[in-house]
């Protein structure tokens, strides 16, 4: 494989054989078409509908709900097998929906190609569609275009290319033409290449194909990104594991059922029926139903947060993440460059609080300054002149967000930005001072000159200009020139600095406190210019020789203001933030310890990652919280190995280059506004504010949703092994006559409507009080851990017993035709289900101290299954279909008393664990 950034360019240029000024001709470039392909990104192996589909129904749960329509089906039971039916098809559209869209993801990279570009075929300009480039094309590149392919730069007129997509990094990269000599280079770093996908900011330049299609890094991310595997999230896998574990304990039980009924010499017809009814009665056919509208409604509350859910088990998984694994650029800080500091000698003013915590000054809402020029010695607002006046960049107000966009360099832009916080405009500047000349920035240079006609009477000079009056600016002085550029080679040019009010020597003193506040400013992640002022008298005197600097400014892609406090509450909640970034190793360790995602300041690079092995890796990822200059390949293999570890990570990011982890990830998140198509499509969540903070609120959101569906789990099981125990023993506690104690459509009453109406209101069920202040739950546990399973069993028991023990009361051996005990039976097990929902609220705190009010859905349905109930007793028609008798009202009365059992039962549970102080 070629190194083409360490190839001078006439090597490369004669590895393609092709002449810069020419060319290919229309001959060589067919010939080449047709042994490298299309330059476009090829989408391989994509599920087909059909098998996405199919393998909705594929899973346990959906698999026993299938095998209870089945046999519903076989007993006549219509009724049952429609509704079963109907829950199994909304489940499949459901997840068919969801994974069908997150297929796209492809479909949104290939977007990224060029449609036309500008080539050289022949001698001659052409416009060619971006498919027909091939290696050894020249193209002509310029301020605006996109990059159509890999290309090494042969040509570059001060070409600047925003690489952010791909790199992370917020700033455009000055590109230039140069060999390098390191082969293991990141792409952030290699200044003489361009990336197909990314985009032209400034100047012009030619560029020679030298990768096409899926071999551009573009196209590598595709293949990273058709090559990961989803894995299934914590719920799915739990839920799994609970079908599996019900349907061997449902084909257990059943097969018991039909032992006992041949022992006792029961019709083995009537036993096969009650084997099957024990088997319907093991299966929570509400479990996938409630999961969903669960999930669903907990997707609702999400989005009005700001989180849009594009997989419903998203929700969930993020209750369970135990690392997010953040981008820098966009995510953690605001992606665009701020001036943050200002450094004259004798003063130092900080513009935003990045190293302190500083409010940030803003313009009001009137647009009047918040720093005032007055209280600032007369350097400041020459620094901050200087820099709106050497500038090609200007503001556009956006007026809904009141933020200003940057048309032109980010840098530039910066500046102008830091001088109208001084009430400095450019505009008005050029008013008094306008341009007549100037030295364009160049990447040998590495700095910018403009010269300006200053007004004849010195006191006409605008408050920022003013430091010019108080150095003695006399009239007739009619020229002055601004340069800005890279600190070093400004202190070369400059013989002066100014001091307080004037020009004084720039002696040894002066240039080692310079050179020390560039290394730490520089050492503190900022970029850091020079700002230096020259009197000329006239505009065609020589520039950039015997400069007075006037200060340093330094920026920075400032954090987030929220970000900081957010992190903070992720950590309180026992979830580790990691920063993963493409940008500087320095920048990425100064934003990461600003915000406190690291207290060890330690940084891997993606070239110290791709030297270690994947036993080094597994020792760095628990102690490193900083990654810098990594490829799309090291996010990837940090995600892994986190999971190898056992953690549940949650990758943040906007770029293409975020894409493969976002989607090898337990749950990607992507951002709503910067982010790319790509990474959107790639994610299971969307930030709409692309706000750091709103990921943390949606990690609450899914604690509680997790903690819910445990309940339904908790309530339903339970209920369910207290009908297996009722179904069980009834033949042997009442006799043959009661081989059925309760009859197929009876139990599904109690399974879908009872169950699923009151798992709706436990699905509902707001946050308790130590939601994020208690670690993640540990990835490896099981469904029914922390006591959950001995619970279900106590409960399930309890019902069991109670109904078993009513239904024994009232069974008359004399008279078998009376079906008052099977009534009974029916009754108290539908009361004991509500009063066990109502006190399953919590598995801390009493039902009375939660109070009514906070759940009213679940108040709501538990008054509807009881109406419910009473309407199946009591209405003539309803009668005759669930084969049942309307009770006495003291029966009824009975019913409930025994059925408030399992609610108290419930609460002593808890009252005795707040007594051992488990609350």
């Amino acid at each position: 494989m070629t190194i083409w950034h360490t190839q001078s360019v006439d090597e490369v240029l004669s590895e393609l054989s092709v002449q810069p000024e020419a060319g290919l001709n229309e001959a060589e470039a067919g010939q080449r078409l047709a042994t490298y392909g299309p330059n476009e990104l090829i989408e391989r192996g994509g599920k087909h509908p059909l098998r996405i589909l199919w393998q909705q129904f594929t899973s346990t749960m959906v698999l026993i709900l299938i095998a209870a329509a089945v046999v519903s089906g076989l007993l006549g039971k219509a009724t049952e097998t429609i509704a079963i039916a109907a829950i199994v098809v909304l489940f499949a559209l459901l997840g068919f929906v969801q994974e069908y869209r997150a297929e796209q993801a492809m479909a949104a990279l290939k977007k990224l190609a060029v449609p036309v570009v500008r080539v050289l075929r022949g001698g001659e300009r052409r416009e060619l569609s971006a498919r027909e480039l091939v290696p050894g094309d020249v193209i002509l590149l310029e301020a605006g275009s996109a990059v159509p392919a890999d290309v090494r730069l042969i040509e570059s007129a001060n070409l600047r290319i925003q690489e952010a997509v791909l790199t992370g990094e917020s700033e455009a990269v000055e590109k230039e033409t140069g060999a390098l000599e390191q082969a293991s280079l990141p792409l952030g770093d290699r200044i003489n290449m361009g990336y197909m996908g990314t985009a032209v900011t400034y100047g012009r330049g030619t560029a020679v194909v030298v990768e096409t299609g899926m071999s551009t890094e573009l196209g590598k991310i595709a293949s990273l990104i058709q090559d990961v595997d989803e894995s299934s999230t914590p719920l799915q896998r739990r839920l799994d594991g609970v079908g599996k574990l019900l349907a061997l304990v449902g084909v257990a039980v059943a097969g018991l059922v039909m032992l006992i009924g041949v022992l006792l010499r029961e019709d083995p017809r009537d036993m096969f029926l009650t084997a099957v009814s024990v088997a319907v009665a093991v299966v929570p056919e509400g479990l996938p139903a409630v999961v969903t509208v669960t999930l669903a409604l907990g997707a609702q509350r999400m989005l009005r947060r700001n989180s849009l859910i594009r997989k419903l088990p998203a929700v969930e998984t993020l209750g369970a993440v135990t690392v997010i694994c953040s981008d820098k650029t966009g995510t953690l800080t605001e992606n665009r460059m701020t001036v943050t500091v200002i450094d004259v000698a004798g003063h130092y003013l900080e513009l935003i609080g990045t190293a302190h915590p500083h409010p940030a000054p803003a313009l009001s809402d009137n647009g009047a300054a918040s720093i005032r020029l007055a209280d600032q010695p007369p350097a400041i607002g020459l620094a901050l002149a200087g820099g709106a006046l050497c500038n090609d960049a200007s503001l556009q107000p956006d007026p809904e967000t009141g933020r200003y966009g940057v048309i032109g360099d980010p840098t530039e832009g910066a500046l102008l930005v830091a001088a109208l916080q001084a009430g400095v405009r450019r505009e008005e500047l050029l008013a008094v001072a306008p341009r007549v000349a100037e030295q364009p920035f160049d990447s040998e240079r590495k700095r910018m000159t403009t010269v300006h006609r200053l007004p004849d009477d010195p006191a006409g000079l605008p408050e920022a200009l003013a430091g010019l009056r108080a150095a003695g600016l006399r009239p007739g002085e009619q020229y002055v020139a601004f340069t800005k550029g890279a600190v070093d080679g400004m202190l070369d040019i400059s013989r002066r600095i100014w001091v307080g009010g004037e020009p004084q020597p720039l002696d040894d003193h002066w240039r080692e406190g310079l050179h020390r506040a560039n290394e730490q400013m520089a050492d503190n992640g900022m970029r850091v210019l020079g700002i230096g002022v020259q009197w000329i008298d006239a505009p065609d005197e020589e520039l950039e020789r015997d400069l007075t600097i006037i200060g340093l400014v330094g920026m920075i892609d400032p954090p987030r203001p929220e970000v900081k406090a957010a992190v903070a509450t992720a950590k309180a909640a026992g979830i580790r933030p990691i920063m993963i970034t493409g940008d500087h190793p320095l920048t990425a360790r100064f934003i990461a310890y600003d915000l406190g995602i690291s207290d060890n300041g330690r940084v891997k690079t993606g070239l110290m990652l791709d030297a270690m092995s994947p036993e080094e890796l597994e020792q760095v990822v628990d102690d490193v919280s900083i990654y810098a200059r990594v490829t799309p390949a090291n996010k990837l293999e940090i995600v892994e190995m986190l999971q190898k570890k056992g953690h549940v990570v949650a990758m943040t990011g906007d770029g293409v280059n975020d894409s493969p982890a976002l989607k090898r990830s337990d749950i990607g998140v992507a951002m709503g506004i910067t982010g790319t198509d790509v990474s959107k499509e790639a994610s299971d969540m969307v930030l709409l504010d692309d706000n750091f903070a709103t990921i943390v609120a949606a990690v609450e959101e899914g604690r509680v949703i997790y903690d819910n569906i445990r309940r339904f789990v908790k309530f339903s099981i339970a209920g369910n092994v207290g009908k297996v125990l009722v179904m069980l023993l009834s033949p042997l506690l009442l006799g043959a006559g009661a081989a059925v104690a309760l009859l197929p459509l009876q139990l599904l009453w109690l399974n879908l409507l009872t169950d699923g109406l009151l798992g709706l209101g436990l699905g509902v069920e707001p946050a308790e009080r130590n939601t994020m202040r208690r670690p993640p739950r540990d990835p490896k546990a099981g469904l029914f851990s922390e006591g959950l399973g001995v619970h279900v069993l106590w409960v399930g028991v309890l019902i069991g017993a109670v109904a078993l023990l009513t239904g024994w009361f009232y069974y008359d051996p004399a008279n078998p035709d009376d079906t008052t005990w099977q009534t009974m039976l029916f009754t108290t097990l539908a009361f004991l289900q509500v009063g066990q929902a109502l006190a399953s609220r919590s598995s801390r705190e009493s039902f009375f101290a939660l109070g009514l009010r906070t759940n009213l859905t679940l108040l709501g349905l538990a008054v509807a299954v009881v109406a419910l109930q009473l309407a199946v007793l009591y209405a003539p028609f309803l009668e005759r279909f669930f084969l049942i008798v309307p009770l006495p009202a003291r029966d009824l009365l009975l019913a409930m008393g025994l059925g408030s059992l399992a609610f108290w039962a419930i609460e002593i549970e808890k009252w005795l664990l707040r007594r051992r102080g488990g609350a």
